[in-house]
Parts: C-alpha cells; sequence; structure tokens
C-alpha cells in the first residue's frame, strides 16, 4: 500500500469504514474531501456531528428523528388506520418518496434472527403492541425484506396481532418491472405467481 501522511490515512481508513466503500473509493473521497475550501469541510464535520447529536428515535414509531414525536406521527391528516411496519428508518424513507402510502410507520430497527442470537426483544416489537392496544387500527402491512429473517419477522408479528382482530397484510413479491422471466430465481418467479392479479 502506498504511504501516505498519517491525516490522510486516517481520513481513508474513516471513509472505508462506511458501507459500499472500498479502498479506491475511500482514498479518492479523502483525497477530494482535502481539496475542499475550509468552510465546506466545516459544514460537511457540522453536519456529521449534528446528524449524531441530534437525531434520536421517535417514542411512538421508532423512526429517526429530531423531534418527538415525529413529523409523521404528529401529522393529523395521516391516515390512523393503518401502520407500515418496516425494518429501517430508510424504509419509511422510500416509501415517503413514492407518495402513495399515507397511513403511519412503526421502525422495527431489524429484525428477529436466531441464528444471530436476535429475539423478538431485541427489536422494536413491545412498542408497536402498545400502540395496537388503544388506537383506531385496522390494519398492520408488514414490509419486511424478502429475506428469511424477514419473513421469520413477518409470521412472528402476524401470530401476534391477527388475535387482536386487526387485519395483518404483506407487501406483495415477485417480478420486478422491466425483468425477464428467464433471468427470475425459484423464489422470485413462485412469489410472482403467488401474488398474481386478475386483469
Amino acid at each position: 500500500m502506498a504511504y501516505y501522511p498519517e491525516p490522510i490515512a486516517k481520513l481513508i481508513e474513516s471513509y472505508s469504514k462506511l458501507p459500499g466503500i472500498g479502498q479506491k473509493t475511500a482514498t479518492r473521497l479523502a483525497f477530494y474531501t482535502i481539496g475542499m475550501s475550509d468552510d465546506d469541510v466545516n459544514a460537511f464535520a457540522g453536519n456529521l456531528l449534528s446528524a449524531k447529536r441530534d437525531l434520536h428515535f421517535c417514542s411512538i414509531c421508532g423512526n429517526l428523528t429530531d423531534t418527538d414525536p415525529c413529523n409523521i406521527c404528529t401529522d393529523e391528516t395521516r391516515d390512523r388506520t393503518t401502520i407500515f411496519v418496516v425494518e429501517e428508518s430508510k424504509d419509511v424513507l422510500a416509501m415517503e418518496k413514492i407518495r402513495e402510502y399515507t397511513g403511519l410507520y412503526h421502525v422495527l430497527h431489524g429484525t428477529i434472527s436466531p441464528m444471530n442470537g436476535v429475539s423478538p426483544d431485541d427489536i422494536n416489537v413491545k412498542t408497536l403492541i402498545t400502540r395496537l392496544m388503544d388506537s383506531e387500527v385496522t390494519e398492520i402491512i408488514i414490509a419486511t425484506n424478502a429475506t428469511s429473517d424477514g419473513e421469520a419477522t413477518a409470521m412472528y408479528l402476524a401470530r401476534m396481532i391477527k388475535p387482536a382482530g386487526i387485519k395483518v397484510t404483506r407487501l406483495a413479491r415477485g417480478l420486478a418491472v422491466g425483468s425477464d422471466i428467464e433471468y427470475a430465481d425459484e423464489v422470485t418467479l413462485s412469489k410472482a405467481v403467488e401474488n398474481r392479479q386478475e386483469i
């Protein structure tokens, strides 16, 4: 590995800790940062510190927020009869971008994973059950990822919630728009058949 002065080497090391950032990209980002103006670097550092210091989880839904409760939970125009359950806060952002869903959310902060020692007590399930006890919720939409842990979490939640008489649905799975059947894996194809719709 090439020799870099310690400040650059440390900056490269910091960037390489980010997900999806390899050594080459980390090096490119480090040198780009060094070429930035002092004002831009100070603003960048301030934004990093602010995001770390000022963000916390909403006490109601568990989403990342700088206010408590978050803006979604306090928005009176949102449909309070549905809760969209996701694994992480970034999933809330993805849903909000499409502007199709107008209900509430609940962020689990992970999935149940017996192989990794993650039980229902280790994720944000208790708060969800508490929300359902005295609310007008009639449907829970489970949007965990299509992984074995995501499926296990969805099944666990369904078993917990259904006895309360609340409808539990799961996001449809299947072929992506623009994809070819010949390149789809078996699980995707079986889900596409299972979730077929009348036209």
